[in-house]
């Protein structure tokens, strides 16, 4: 009976033995399935792991599975699992081996077992990775092992298979009328300039400018502008004219003055001879007294009739000397004024000129870009495409220049930009 009993426990501890190992061969097979990377593989947020707990009883010869234990387990923002009995575990940048002898311990230390449980930790869910960028689907992915940058960019559904050229039409389109607008601006100041710099050279048209020869519109601008120049000379000319004929009556006016100062003065002269007659009379008693007072109210009349025509033409040459001020005045703000409009008009048509050469080449670079992204759209395997893998590092961001072939991590951010070459 003893003997059936001894040879018994062999058999068992063989059986047990053999589900151990059984219950080990995913984990093996895994590992050896791994890419070589996976060896150092390190846990991170978002990773889901498979943990299985098993302990050997030498005592009883029996293998006991802690299925309390046993589960999927995802790893949190702290970078911490949680498991039953156990509590909460440190697992952020340890490797599956790392937290599966943790685990071991921590079961050992916590239920005073005499025999070191065995943990089975693996990759149930690598954390997953994102596409960001030109693809047709951007967005967060699931990993899988051996992905290449080229595999994570098909998952999102490959490049962006949109209208290429629609936003560089658009750009066209706002650039060309930007343009248009200006090439308007531009020919009405070059038109202006024109009739600015015919009105200084006092001619009787405008210059065509070389710019504007070829132009459709540039018959009616300098038609326009001759029209405005016609007015303004026309202005100019009744304003001079009014104040030559005011000249000319204040000139007249004083010559008229002077001859009738000249007669006033004769006229008192001959007054006052009659007068020095009639004193003479007087004093020899052979006139009246009223006589003489007649003279001398005559003489005082005449010399403030004098006084008058003095004052009169006095007021008149003033006027004349005004009327001549007004004249160089109107002409020396005339100039100073086409003076300063010629070089506002400059100064406005230096920088028009400088927004037309800008627009000019932004229409150019749109037009070309959309030519190279019609291009690339019907010639794909030609498109210029470049890509970035941003991965995390030390707790930092490093961004990593990469190919299609390039091996991606999971939580990697692969970044792809679709670039038109600038011709």
């Amino acid at each position: 009976m003893r003997s059936a009993t001894t040879a018994a426990r062999p058999n068992r501890i063989r059986d047990a033995a053999r589900r151990l190992v059984i219950a080990s061969l995913p984990a093996a097979l895994l590992l050896q399935a791994a890419p070589a990377w996976a060896d150092e593989y390190r846990l991170d947020v978002l990773d889901k792991l498979r943990v299985r707990v098993v302990e050997w009883q030498t005592a009883e010869g029996a293998v006991r599975d802690w299925s309390a234990v046993s589960g999927d387990y995802a790893v949190g923002a702290s970078g911490t699992i949680s498991l039953p009995l156990v509590g909460e575990l440190p697992v952020s940048g340890k490797t599956t081996e790392e937290v599966a002898a943790e685990i071991g311990a921590r079961m050992q230390k916590l239920f005073a077992l005499r025999d070191l449980p065995s943990a089975s930790v693996e990759l149930a869910q690598y954390r997953p990775i994102y596409v960001a960028g030109e693809v047709q689907t951007p967005g967060e992915y699931p990993f899988a092992p051996n992905m290449t940058v080229l595999k994570a960019v098909s998952l999102g559904g490959g490049l962006r298979r949109g209208d290429a050229g629609q936003r560089f039409a658009r750009d066209f389109i706002r650039a060309d009328g930007d343009t248009a607008v200006l090439v308007a601006e531009r020919n009405r100041l070059l038109t202006r300039r024109a009739r600015l710099q015919a009105e200084i050279a006092e001619s009787d048209s405008i210059k065509v400018p070389e710019e504007m020869k070829d132009m459709p519109e540039t018959a009616s601008l300098i038609e326009s502008e001759t029209a405005l120049m016609e007015s303004r000379d026309r202005r100019q000319k009744v304003q001079l004219t009014a104040l030559a004929d005011l000249k000319t009556l204040l000139q007249k006016e004083i010559s008229a003055l002077e001859q009738k100062s000249q007669t006033q003065n004769r006229q008192l002269d001959l007054v006052e001879q009659d007068l020095k007659k009639v004193d003479s009379l007087a004093e020899k008693g052979l006139t009246i007294s009223s006589r003489k007072l007649a003279l001398e109210q005559r003489v005082a009349d005449l010399q403030a009739a004098l006084l008058d025509i003095d004052t009169a033409s006095l007021k008149a040459k003033q006027d004349a000397t005004k009327a001549s001020q007004d004249e160089t005045n109107l002409v020396n703000d005339w100039d100073a004024s086409l003076a300063q409009e010629l070089q506002n008009t400059e100064s406005e048509l230096e920088a028009v000129t400088l927004k037309l050469d800008t627009s000019r080449k932004l229409m150019s670079e749109a037009l070309l870009q959309s030519a190279g992204a019609a291009a690339t759209k019907q010639n794909p395997s030609e498109a210029d495409v470049s890509f970035v893998i941003v991965r995390q590092k030390d707790g930092n961001a490093a961004e990593i220049a990469a190919t299609e072939t390039t091996q991606v991590l999971p939580g990697d951010v692969i970044k792809v930009r679709y670039n038109v070459a600038m011709r």
